[in-house]
């Protein structure tokens, strides 16, 4: 922690990274940090790759400051949540500090701040500032807040416990606008979304005696939903609520010919070992990956299939 401190207090222009497609723990995170770097009177941008952010989330702090434009003035970067390489969207040139929960995420950047025990990255930095006597204010509150909300499934994700929420009460009181992102990130859906929603059940399958669920995606849905790649998150989500799934597997098309891997588990099943096996990340319970190899949908469908056949 000291030596995160060191670096912040010598950088004269500090960059904040979300991931590709970021959530709201990976926003909450950047706009906490953005806060608290404003405290501390450091020049700050804020830097995700992907043009069309998930307008549900515009309700965090400083979300309107977020550029596509990598700024080339930059001395020390910040990635938040980010859990690999690809997932930064920019090649970093300077100094790079990684904060993460993510266990398989610890050695990309310079200085890693990994910490798989807690239950999101906006979790690792109330903790933080907390060490630090930062003051946090609400919009800081409402951001940390808004991460540990989503990341732990609306508190139903079996990692939640008695120090979740502490952190939450905590966060409450400091004053976290806990019903907007209760609204926002848990209730708030796109007619859109709805739509995709709507074919990816329609074309769901289940596997292994209905315990994998399945989604295939192809850009071709994308396109005539209008939905925007964080919609697929929430059907995947819901898929395993149904009887006897204990895995859920999502295969998206991109436009860039990779096909984005989502795996989601309610069992002993370890998606994150299955995910580092393609150079993604995550936890036993949540983990993804970007396929780099020349295959089709249906070639990565039958691999991931008969990893997870292994596992069950």
């Amino acid at each position: 922690m000291n030596e995160i401190l060191e670096k912040i207090q010598k950088a004269e222009h500090i960059v904040l990274i979300s991931h590709v497609n970021p959530d709201a723990d990976s926003l909450g995170s950047a706009s906490a940090m953005y806060t608290f770097l404003l405290q501390n009177h450091k020049k700050v941008s804020w830097f995700c790759e992907t043009l069309v952010l998930n307008q549900k989330l515009s309700f965090l702090p400083w979300f309107e400051t977020i550029k596509s434009v990598f700024p080339n003035s930059a001395d020390l970067v910040i990635s938040l949540d980010c859990a690999s390489k690809e997932r930064l969207g920019v090649r970093v040139e300077c100094e790079l500090i990684n904060i993460d929960h993510h266990a398989t995420n610890t050695n990309f950047g310079d200085l890693n701040f990994v910490q798989p025990a807690f239950i999101s990255t906006t979790a690792i930095l109330y903790d933080f500032f907390k060490a630090n006597n930062a003051r946090i204010n609400k919009k800081m509150a409402t951001s940390i807040y808004a991460g540990i909300l989503d990341d732990s499934d609306a508190f139903l994700s079996q990692s939640v416990d008695g120090t979740t929420f502490a952190a939450v009460c905590e966060l409450i009181e400091l004053g976290a606008d806990f019903q907007l992102c209760n609204k926002k990130v848990i209730k708030s859906v796109s007619l859109a979304a709805l739509r995709l929603k709507s074919l990816m059940f329609k074309n769901m399958t289940l596997e292994q005696d209905a315990r994998v669920a399945l989604f295939c995606v192809r850009n071709e849905e994308m396109r005539a939903s209008g939905a925007v790649a964080q919609d697929c998150e929430l059907p995947l989500e819901e898929s395993l609520y149904l009887p006897h799934v204990e895995v859920a597997l999502l295969l998206r098309e991109q436009g860039n010919l990779k096909i984005k891997c989502s795996l989601r588990s309610n069992s002993s099943v370890d998606v994150g070992k299955i995910a580092a096996l393609f150079g993604g990340g995550g936890h036993v319970s949540r983990a993804g990956f970007e396929t780099y190899e020349k295959l089709s949908l249906d070639e990565v469908k039958i691999k991931i299939l008969d990893l997870i056949k292994k596992e069950l």
